[in-house]
C-alpha cells in the first residue's frame, strides 16, 4: 500500500498544482468564471476586496496544498483543502445547467463529471489514515479503555488495602 500512495498522491495532485500556477500565471481567465461564486463570499467578508483575490488566493492554496499532497506532508490536511476548494471551483467552471448548445453542455458535464472523480479520490486521500488507527478509532475505545483501567485500579487498591490490613494485624500485639 506504501507504493501506491507513493504514486497516487502526485498523480492526485498535480493536477491541482498545474491548474493552480497556470491561475497564478494568468487569474483573468478564471476571475469571469468565478464572480458568480465569489461575490457572495466578498459580500460576507469584508477583507476580500474582489474576485481576482479570491481566485489567486484559491490558485495559491491549490499549488501549496497540492504540493504538501505530493510530499505526503499532512496528507489528510492537504487533501481535505483540495477537495474544499474543489467544489466551488467546479461549479464555477463548468456550469452544465447553464449552456444551451448540446455538445457544450455535454463538454461541461463531462468536465464536471472529472471533477467529481478527483473530489471522490481527495475524499478517500482525506480519510485515509496510512494504517494508524483514526481519531474516531480512538474516541470510540477510549471508554472502554478508560473503564477497564479503573477497574484494574481499584482491584489493585483493594489489593493493596487488605494485604496493608493484614501485615498491620500481624504487627500489632494482640
Amino acid at each position: 500500500m506504501l507504493l501506491v500512495r507513493a504514486i497516487a498522491r502526485p498523480l492526485l495532485a498535480a493536477a491541482f498544482i498545474t491548474g493552480g500556477v497556470s491561475t497564478l500565471r494568468k487569474p483573468a481567465q478564471r476571475v469571469a468564471a468565478a464572480e458568480p461564486v465569489v461575490t457572495p463570499l466578498i459580500s460576507r467578508f469584508p477583507q476580500l476586496s474582489n474576485t481576482e483575490q479570491v481566485v489567486k488566493i484559491d490558485a495559491a492554496a491549490k499549488v501549496v496544498a497540492g504540493s504538501m499532497l505530493a510530499f505526503g506532508k499532512f496528507p489528510r490536511l492537504s487533501a481535505t483543502v483540495l477537495a474544499a476548494s474543489l467544489v466551488p471551483t467546479t461549479i464555477a467552471d463548468h456550469p452544465f445547467w447553464e449552456e444551451q448548445d448540446p455538445i457544450r453542455r455535454t463538454q461541461q458535464r463531462h468536465q464536471l463529471m472529472k471533477s467529481a472523480g478527483l473530489l471522490g479520490g481527495l475524499l478517500l486521500a482525506a480519510v485515509d489514515t496510512e494504517g494508524r488507527p483514526s481519531l474516531t478509532w480512538w474516541a470510540r475505545r477510549t471508554p472502554r479503555v478508560l473503564s477497564h483501567a479503573a477497574t484494574g485500579l481499584r482491584r489493585d487498591t483493594e489489593l493493596a488495602l487488605q494485604s496493608a490490613t493484614h501485615t498491620l494485624r500481624d504487627k500489632l500485639p494482640v
